[in-house]
């Protein structure tokens, strides 16, 4: 829906529903890369924040400096919000190594969350970047830490969470 917001304030939009929105996405590969992206969030600002690349450092520093506290991936770029179709949710990552040089943790903030689908998603897939991260770097998966800014339940998820809490 963020890229559909997006999209309905630009001039080209010809009051297209989301549904419609949607399937233009799907079947038109040039409108899906002109508009159906939520612009540099995550993979770029992991890649490319200002030329660094965040995740390569990363691996390097885990593997030649395991106790620095700077092992730090930041999603959160000031200067390329307003280019964003939504703000980064999950910000700021920091990885630690045990003090045997074993194991490896990650501690993730995030500064939204939703609580109901959001976070169960982020919960899984930080999990396991902590696991390929160990497994890249030599080291054994230890813990995953999730601090939460703003946690929130979207008023239109109210069904589908009684439903599940039923079961």
């Amino acid at each position: 829906e963020w890229p559909y917001e997006k999209y309905r304030k630009l001039e080209n939009y010809q009051g297209e529903t989301m549904e419609e929105f949607i399937e233009k996405v799907k079947i038109d590969d040039e409108f899906a890369l002109k508009y159906g992206e939520l612009g540099p969030v995550y993979g770029h600002q992991w890649r490319d924040f200002f030329g660094v690349d965040q995740l390569l450092n990363l691996e390097r520093d885990l593997k030649e400096n395991p106790f620095s506290r700077r092992h730090i991936i930041c999603a959160w770029n000031p200067a390329q919000i307003d280019q964003m179709a939504l703000p980064p949710c999950h910000a700021f990552v920091q990885f630690y190594v045990s003090g045997d040089g074993k194991k490896l943790s990650c501690q993730l903030y995030q500064r939204s969350a939703d609580v109901f689908l959001g976070v169960p998603f982020n919960i899984a897939s930080y999990s396991l970047f902590t696991h390929m991260i160990a497994q890249v770097c030599g080291y054994e998966a230890k813990e995953f830490v999730h601090p939460f800014g703003d946690v929130h339940i979207y008023t239109d998820h109210f069904e589908q969470i009684e439903t599940q809490l039923s079961r």
